[in-house]
Order: structure tokens, then C-alpha cells, then sequence
């Protein structure tokens, strides 16, 4: 895979440093943590003693991020990857575009120092891609500050995050009730009382740690709301094209992974003592996965440059987003299929490829909505 352009050697050694990183912090432990379901708390300051957890969102600084972003998918692990990309990314972005010095001293700074571990409170049981329908609410509490109600679903990192940024109701809407204008983004710490939280059992994305919150009834300090009270939307629409970015980036290194194992699997394994690359078709269908990996990579690089620049539109961001999680699907399809049985295995590495891929194509906007904005 060719390089971006603007990656120097600076970035190249960048690259192989963050992979070697991984491969010692991540890789041995997987596994494990795909069945508990997981990341271990102490793996967080590891990553973070690194500078693994506190590369920057925006500017020059976030071409290197991307680069990180890159090798997390590389990993293979899916689950891995999205804790990390919410903790580090998707959650504190939100802190470190709109967060008061006060918040960030007592949110960003902890989380990337690997102490307080971030998630990410939107999506509800009738609002996921469609936020008009949100329902979490939070009222004025006697003597101040805000009293939240709701349920959210699908919250990665759930049951060992220190804090959610939540996005809630500050405002009825009698005149629009579907309108999504009077919302806001709270900062709610977990041990918070009538904070309850459970795991969700997913497809894929075994150890993203995916719970529902619950908030009864929760008492959250007026200087814990995170940008203009009342105002989120607009907070909401520059984080999902970060969120996007970073969720394109990341499969980009997904698939990076896939034809890895795939290539390897193809030239190893002999049907009537020809290797599976000795077929045509199989060439064929390995050639095509590369050629649009290769260019899929590129345009995801090209919109990193872009952020980095503080020009990345949305139209870019969701395209990248689209086209990079659907090639993902589709990589770990022809994955499966040429590993025959032995990729139907529940413990099989081509099955947990599939079982990851598909989610990708959900979460952060569903394929379906992504092309209606496009």
C-alpha cells in the first residue's frame, strides 16, 4: 500500500513505532478480552504511557493520529478498536473542541493519562440515525443544576467508562416535538447515583464493552454541560464528521488486516494440489478487494489531510465512512468464503472478521442515511 502524500519519513517511523506498540499491548491480549467482554482497566495507562491516548483531533498533530487510527484497525480487533477510538477520539473530542479549562482539567487531562476512561451516550432505543426522535430529558434541580431521565443504548466502553458525554433534552419542544433544537451535551460521571448500566451482548465487537445507561432521576451539575446549553446540534454535526473520519480510518486499517490474512490463507492453502491462488477467480476477487483498498486508503488519507487543514467537509467524511466500512464487509465476506468450514468456526479468525465488519456499517450513521446525505 502506497503512502499519502504528506506522510514524511517523520510519519513512516511513526507508523512502525505505533505498530510495534500494539502488537506488544494489544495483540497478546485480545483474545481475552473479546471473551470478558472488555478491555483490561490497566491496558488504558498502558496505552496512555505510550502517547498513545492524548495524540491531537485537529491540526498538523492529527495526521499522526490517523496514522494511529490506521494501525488500530490493523490489529484485527474490532471491539479493540472501537473502545480506543471512543476513548480517545469520538468521546473526548467533544471535551477538547468545547470543553471550559475547568473540564478539561477535570475530564480530558485524566483521560488521556489513562485514568478515566471515556464513552459516548447517544444513540436511544428510537434514535440512533434519526436524533429528532431523542427522549433522554434533562429538568431544572431544585437549588440547581439538571436532573436526567433516559435510557441509552449501544454505549461502548459502558460498563468501565468513568464518564459519559451524554446528549439530552434541555428544552420542550411543544411547537415541534420532533425537532432536534433545545438539546445538549452533559458530562454525567458514571458513579453518579441512578447511574445503572448493563451489557449488551453484540454480534461482533466483543470487546467494545457495548452496555445500555440508564439515568434515574440523576443529579448533574449546571457546569458539567459541555458547549452551549440548548445549542448541541451544531456540536452534534461537527462530531459526527470527526466520528466519521475516524471510523473510515479505522476500517481502512481493517481491511489492511483482512487481505493480510487473506493473501497468506490464499497462497497457503492447496486444493488437488493447486494453491487457491493458483485460480483465477480467487486472483480476481483478491486483486479487486486490493485495488479498491488501495483506493479507498488514499481518499481516507487525502480527508485526514483535509482535517488537518480545518477544511474536511461533510460530504467527504461520510463518503470516506461508507465506502470504507462497506469494502470492510465485503473483504471479510470473500475472507470467510475462502476459508470454507474452518471459517465458519465461531473461534475462527475470518468469523470474528465478519461478525466485526458488520457493525461498522451501523454505527456512526448507517450506510442507508449516509447515502441520503450524500
Amino acid at each position: 500500500m502506497s503512502r499519502a502524500f504528506w506522510e514524511s519519513p517523520r510519519h513512516a517511523e511513526f507508523r512502525t513505532r505505533v505498530r510495534e506498540i500494539l502488537r506488544n499491548a494489544v495483540l497478546p491480549h485480545a483474545d481475552r478480552w473479546e471473551a470478558q467482554g472488555h478491555v483490561d482497566p490497566e491496558a488504558w495507562k498502558t496505552l496512555a504511557a505510550q502517547g498513545l491516548l492524548s495524540h491531537g483531533h485537529h491540526g498538523e498533530a492529527f495526521l499522526e493520529s490517523a496514522i494511529l487510527l490506521e494501525e488500530l484497525g490493523r490489529t484485527g480487533y474490532a471491539g479493540v478498536r472501537a473502545g480506543v477510538g471512543v476513548h480517545a477520539y469520538m468521546a473526548t473530542s467533544y471535551l477538547d473542541l468545547f470543553g471550559t479549562p475547568a473540564q478539561r482539567e477535570a475530564y480530558l487531562e485524566p483521560a488521556r493519562r489513562g485514568e478515566r476512561l471515556a464513552a459516548l451516550a447517544i444513540t436511544e432505543a428510537d434514535a440512533g440515525s434519526d436524533l429528532s426522535r431523542l427522549r433522554t430529558r434533562a429538568r431544572p434541580r431544585e437549588g440547581g443544576g439538571l436532573l436526567v431521565d433516559g435510557e441509552k443504548l449501544y454505549v461502548a466502553n459502558g460498563s468501565q467508562a468513568s464518564f459519559f458525554v451524554t446528549l439530552v433534552r434541555t428544552r420542550d419542544q411543544k411547537a415541534a416535538p420532533r425537532a432536534l433544537t433545545g438539546v445538549s451535551l452533559l458530562l454525567i460521571d458514571a458513579d453518579s447515583p441512578g447511574v445503572r448500566r448493563t451489557g449488551q451482548r453484540m454480534l461482533g465487537w466483543r470487546s467494545a464493552d457495548v452496555c445500555e445507561v440508564v439515568f434515574d432521576n440523576v443529579a448533574v451539575p449546571e457546569d458539567r454541560v459541555l458547549g452551549r446549553r440548548d445549542h448541541a446540534l451544531m456540536h452534534i454535526v461537527q462530531g459526527l464528521d470527526f466520528e466519521r473520519l475516524a471510523a473510515g480510518l479505522l476500517a481502512v486499517g481493517g481491511v489492511a488486516h483482512c487481505l493480510e490474512l487473506l493473501e497468506e490463507h490464499i497462497r497457503r492453502r492447496r486444493v488437488k494440489d493447486t494453491p487457491l491462488y493458483g485460480h483465477q477467480a480467487v486472483r480476481h476477487a483478491f486483486a479487486e478487494l486490493t485495488a479498491d483498498h488501495d483506493l479507498v486508503s488514499q481518499y481516507g488519507r487525502h480527508a485526514a489531510w483535509l482535517h488537518s487543514r480545518g477544511e474536511l467537509d461533510s460530504r467527504t467524511a461520510t463518503v470516506l465512512k461508507l465506502k470504507a466500512t462497506e469494502l470492510a464487509v465485503r473483504a471479510a465476506h470473500v475472507c470467510l468464503q475462502f476459508h470454507g468450514a474452518q471459517g465458519c468456526l465461531d473461534e475462527s479468525t475470518a468469523a470474528r472478521l465478519y461478525r466485526d465488519a458488520s457493525a461498522g456499517t451501523i454505527a456512526a450513521g448507517a450506510s442507508e442515511l449516509l447515502r441520503d446525505l450524500i
